[in-house]
């Protein structure tokens, strides 16, 4: 079977849900499509096609329907959108598209102008809503001095903004979706005007028009903390090639290029520093207010920004894999997923609407055929009635909430890859936790010094002289202990490893041997009490080297992948919210143990991969709702097999590929915030849906019984749909 072609269009004026829907099923409906992808979020539609399906006539459907639609290149232009972390042409991933540059997005409605492309009054829809403002201040200019024309002045002013809500009316009708918001607003306007309520209904499609920017404003800030992030990273770099050095568009990096970032420029690319030490401030992607002071081989990110030395760094991601762009990638990706209670308003909207017409023709027609009034008043009443039930509030309940907290968690570093994974997390009761470079640094540390005859930082001297040439990790254990004690690292001569047992040398006339404590067992050279010293370290999980200086033992040096500094208040903040907390490691069970002990959680050790995802099946089957954590190809399975996979930061790209959550920062604090993000998340949603409802119950009430009427209908419609967004923009506010 031939694989299908792809289109990628670029839509201006997407606000919601409800806005994606009615494109979508539009879209569908043309020959030849197989499969629509509408990302309100990136403001883009991907088509996948047979190949006969009419381009042109796609673009004209969704421009009826309201939207601007552009076609997008199937690569990058310039080096521009390249150096911003986008990937046009990334077959294996790419299927929702991705955000573009501020200065990409332009032609949207009203809704979005206010915060991304440009002032809101410049935009369609805000031209159409100042022309509609002004049409009505005319008509009662007209009203007030010439009042015979008054009614006719006022349908005009109907007319100005009525006929573009209109013609989308049509155009959504047609291509499938006949109850849209826009329907409800053309009837009502249009029966205010036969029942001679013109200066009502010019009043209600203004303030509909209102009320629609408003919305779109509001959502739009929403969107700008993500939207953002793609002018973190700057479009040119230093590349060094050849001894010089020259400057370059950052969207040509290749991986293992080398770049040379100045003091107080913004690092280009993601990579690992070469040469140099600074402070890095990483406030823009992961949220750490204190700089982080790095090194020689230390990680860093592209769009942070490097502090007071010059850094050379090697490449390690194309602009459009490096952390920005992923975390674009991710949050686009998020809310292309609904969250369970979002398909469930998409359900309930497309019956609720429907059951509005009913009930307001209902109410028009029934009481006046019972002689309980007039046609007039009852009318005047169905018809305010309808714009009442226009679903606009509740709609957006959802999506305005999630897409408020994935924003909020990517910019502390906590990315999820759905609404669903979002839902889910504020469910978890228990946390299975990966150790080495999860609860621990993932790399060991000099715990001990234990000098015989010697002084500990002479011990620390002469073990590291043996292994400044050496890459193994509990050599460069000791460099780093050595490099932050800052003890003399003499030169060494006749310096070799000794397979299986250890490094020896001389230096300064002294033969030195660092061996395991077996080989130097070998040796004769360690006493029993040295020996009983030994094991009591081994208990506590740590490894240990043994000095000999001229064949007697000179100390010791004990070495343990400790704790992250954080690891313990995490999971204390984990068990306080009522979760269970598990180690699960593929480490020996003394050295799991021992770490276990410090960090009080219990421990399942010596696991293989199939071992952790059965562990985390009998959780699920205990009835848990399980979160597993971890950063390596050996948690994959299990990060698959959990209710919620959440990776840590620096884990393999198989890990981040299975896991539905990430935590940029690597702390393990996070995911308990991960899990409080997700319960005020779903306490907003509960509450716009609250909100949404509530208003239409009263005002339902109040009409019927004849206190209010269209005015205050296209208010509260109005008013429910901006206050449910400004309920949720509050998941914007950082918690302290």
């Amino acid at each position: 079977m031939a694989e299908a072609a792809r289109a990628k269009y670029k839509v201006g004026g997407m606000d919601c849900a409800s806005c994606a829907a009615k494109i979508d099923t539009a879209v569908r409906r043309i020959a030849g499509v197989e499969d629509v992808s509408v990302s309100v979020t990136a403001g883009t539609m991907t088509i996948s096609h047979n190949g006969t399906s009419d381009l042109k006539a796609i673009e004209k459907k969704v421009t009826g329907l309201g939207y601007s639609v552009l076609p997008m290149p199937a690569k990058a232009p310039d080096h521009d959108q390249a150096a911003q972390g986008h990937n046009h042409d990334q077959a294996d991933h790419d299927h929702h598209g991705h955000i573009h540059p501020e200065k990409d997005i332009t032609d949207l409605h009203g809704h979005d102008h206010g915060q991304i492309g440009g002032f809101w009054w410049q935009s369609r829809k805000g031209r159409l809503t100042i022309a509609a403002g002004a049409a009505l201040a005319a008509a009662y200019a007209a009203g007030h001095l010439m009042p015979a024309i008054a009614p006719y002045a006022f349908v005009a002013a109907v007319l100005i903004g009525l006929v573009p809500i209109a013609r989308r009316a049509i155009s959504a009708a047609l291509s499938g979706t006949p109850f849209s918001i826009e329907t409800l607003m053309t009837v009502a306007a249009v029966g205010a005007v036969i029942i001679d309520a013109g200066e009502e209904a010019a009043a209600v499609v203004f303030l509909f028009l209102v009320g629609e920017l408003l919305e779109g404003v509001a959502a739009g800030r929403a969107r700008a903390s993500i939207q953002s992030l793609t002018a973190l990273v700057p479009k040119n770099a230093l590349l060094e090639e050849n001894g010089q050095t020259r400057e370059v568009p950052a969207g040509t990096l290749t991986v293992g290029s080398t770049i040379l970032v100045r003091p107080g420029d913004r690092i280009s690319a993601d990579g690992v520093i070469v040469s140099g030490e600074s402070a890095i401030d990483e406030a823009p992607v992961t949220g750490e207010s204190v700089p982080v002071r790095k090194g020689r081989d230390d990680t860093v990110f592209a769009g942070t920004v490097n502090g007071d030395g010059a850094l050379r760094i090697k490449v390690t991601a194309a602009s459009a894999d490096n952390t920005i762009a992923r975390v674009i990638k991710l949050v686009e990706e998020a809310q292309e997923s609904k969250a369970p209670t979002e398909r469930f308003i998409d359900r309930f909207s497309r019956y609720y609407t429907p059951g509005v017409v009913a009930a307001a023709a209902l109410v028009a027609i029934v009481p006046p055929l019972l002689g309980a009034g007039t046609w007039e008043e009852w009318i005047y009443k169905g018809l305010a009635i309808l714009l009442i039930g226009c679903p606009c509030a509740l709609v957006i309940s959802t999506p305005a909430a999630i897409a408020a907290s994935l924003s909020a968690g990517a910019r502390r570093g906590l990315l999820m890859k759905g609404g669903a994974v979002l839902e889910t997390l504020g469910k978890v009761t228990a946390v299975a936790l990966d150790k080495t470079g999860t609860l621990t640094e993932g790399k060991p540390r000099v715990t001990d010094i234990v000098p015989f005859e010697l002084k500990e930082a002479q011990v620390l001297s002469r073990a590291a002289v043996l292994e400044r040439n050496s890459n193994h990790p509990l050599a460069l254990a000791i460099l780093d202990r050595a490099k932050s004690d800052k003890v003399p690292v003499p030169p060494a001569f006749e310096v070799e490893a000794v397979p299986g047992k250890g490094m020896t040398g001389r230096v300064g006339g002294e033969r030195l041997d660092l061996l395991s404590p077996s080989a130097a067992r070998a040796t004769g050279a360690l006493t029993v009490e040295q020996g009983e010293r030994i094991a009591a370290l081994n208990v506590q999980g740590k490894s240990v080297s043994v000095l000999l200086v001229d064949g007697k033992t000179a100390g010791f040096i004990a070495m343990r992948d400790e704790p992250r500094g954080d690891a313990k208040a995490g999971l204390k903040m984990l068990t306080d919210a009522g979760v269970r907390i598990v180690m699960l490691t593929g480490d020996n069970e003394r050295t799991a143990r021992a770490i276990g002990e410090q960090l009080g959680i219990d421990v399942r050790a010596e696991l293989m991969p199939g071992d952790k995802q059965r562990i985390v099946g009998e959780l699920k089957r205990e009835g848990f709702i399980v979160a597993k954590v971890g950063d390596g190809i050996n948690d994959a399975p299990a990060l698959a097999a959990a209710d919620v996979g959440i990776a840590m930061a620096g884990g393999t790209d198989v890990a981040l590929e299975t896991a539905d959550a990430a935590v940029l920062h690597g702390r393990v604090g996070d995911v308990a915030a991960m899990i409080e993000l997700s319960k005020r998340t779903m306490r907003n949603i509960f509450e716009n849906i609250a909100i949404a409802l509530g208003l239409k119950a009263v005002f339902l009430v109040t009409t019927v019984i004849g206190l209010t009427g269209l005015w205050p209908a296209i208010l509260a419609d109005t008013g429910a749909t901006v206050l449910v967004t400004l309920n949720a923009l509050r998941l914007l506010r950082p918690v302290r």
